[in-house]
């Protein structure tokens, strides 16, 4: 049986272990738990050690957000799986038992997410992965059960397993043998979208990406940057377009940014006409972050075969804003 490690990532965040860690120890059975600190000045560490010494501490040496933290962290897990797990999020009883039996009878399988559900409202599906990942006819990110900041209620509508592009990094299973193989994360995201870009580079390598309905947690959100954070605004805007310029073919890459360049654009008005300049301002920011790395993003495309069919035929921006389609099964037909 595949041994699992359950990795947190904690910055300045005592107060979120010592309310979610007793729901890890209490329902993950034999796994591994480890805590990836990244330089805390909130006596976390200290916390952990007095408290819960029979969890695995890992002290990186400064900040380096989630994408760097868990390259640094997880040089020094050697458990067979990964989960990947924010420091928000309750579990489940028997939550890792789906995850493990999809991973031991789907060989191509590289990625997993769960259903993520909001704590707070735990009859819905959570802004941060839903019921699965995927990716637009312009590369904007969208989820089954959450289409920009609108949330579907949980009716068992998602309760089944299957292929999606991309796995929320609140909580992802990965191989150790996959995240190695691709190098990790890309340090340049920092924080938010790296999960998309991971899983875009594992499935240009082969692996798949899925969705297993039978394990469920719950995710408070926002505990590091909120949905309306003018820094996720722009980390989110960026590194979409990191994403695009590093993961397509060139023929299909570049049509696709300069339309999201146009799009990005009428996003920004928007914010302006909403009273929101810092959001406005941002996307501004991450335009000219963009055009400064562009070559550092040429240059980082792998020499692989390019996933051809990544996205839905569709636009969420015109479906949700001018048909107002809100939910998954109205926007896209399998």
């Amino acid at each position: 049986m595949q041994s699992i490690a359950v990795i947190i990532l904690n910055w300045n965040g005592r107060n979120l272990l010592e309310r979610f860690l007793p729901s890890v120890l209490a329902h993950s059975g034999d796994a591994v738990i480890y805590v990836a600190d990244n330089a805390s000045n909130d006596a976390s560490v200290a916390f952990l050690e007095e408290e819960y010494p029979e969890i695995r501490v890992i002290r990186n040496p400064v900040n380096g957000g989630f994408a760097s933290g868990y390259n640094m962290a997880l040089g020094e897990v050697e458990e067979d799986i990964y989960c990947l797990l924010n420091s928000d999020v309750e579990v489940t009883p028997g939550w890792l038992d789906p995850v493990r039996e999809l991973f031991a009878s789907n060989p191509e399988a590289g990625i997993i997410q769960p259903k993520i559900k909001d704590l707070m409202r735990p009859d819905y599906f959570e802004y941060a992965g839903a019921a699965g990942g995927f990716l637009d006819l312009f590369g904007y990110p969208f989820c089954r059960g959450r289409i920009f900041q609108s949330l579907e209620k949980d009716q068992g509508q998602y309760n089944d397993t299957r292929e999606i592009f991309w796995a929320t990094g609140a909580c992802m299973f990965i191989r150790k043998s996959v995240f190695r193989d691709l190098g990790g994360f890309d340090p340049d995201y920092f924080a938010h979208q790296e999960e998309v870009d991971l899983c875009w580079r594992a499935q240009n390598r082969g692996y798949r990406v899925y969705y297993c309905g039978g394990s469920e947690v719950y995710h408070m959100g926002g505990s590091t940057l909120n949905n309306m954070d003018p820094r996720k605004t722009y980390l989110n805007f960026r590194n979409s377009l990191f994403s695009i310029t590093k993961n397509l073919p060139r023929k299909k890459a570049f049509p696709i940014i300069l339309a999201r360049l146009l799009l990005d654009g009428v996003a920004a008005l928007r914010f302006v006409f909403q009273w929101k300049g810092l959001h406005a301002w941002s996307v501004l920011r991450a335009h000219a972050s963009y055009y400064r790395q562009f070559p550092r993003m040429i240059r980082k495309r792998e020499k692989v075969r390019f996933v051809q069919k990544y996205h839905a035929a569709t636009s969420i921006v015109w479906s949700y804003y001018v048909h107002h389609v809100k939910d998954f099964n109205n926007l896209v037909k399998d």
